[in-house]
């Protein structure tokens, strides 16, 4: 699964601690979703998107590998 959430991190300015903790996790899971190595449960990928004000298709794709 493709994201776009270091590019909404770029533009908002924030850093994946800020985002963390806005949506209740930690950093490293922030990481571990940009780098495509963990796939974010419904409940926080909604929260990601509602975040930046966006739905989740806006920021989460599937991969043609998916």
């Amino acid at each position: 699964m493709k994201n776009t959430i270091r590019v909404e991190r770029a533009i908002k300015d924030i850093t994946q601690q800020d985002l963390a903790l806005a949506v209740g996790v930690s950093r490293q899971t922030i990481n571990s979703i940009e780098s495509s190595r963990y796939v974010p449960s419904t409940v926080l990928a909604l929260k990601i998107a509602h975040y930046f004000g966006k739905s989740v298709d806006e920021i989460f794709s599937l991969d043609p590998d998916d």
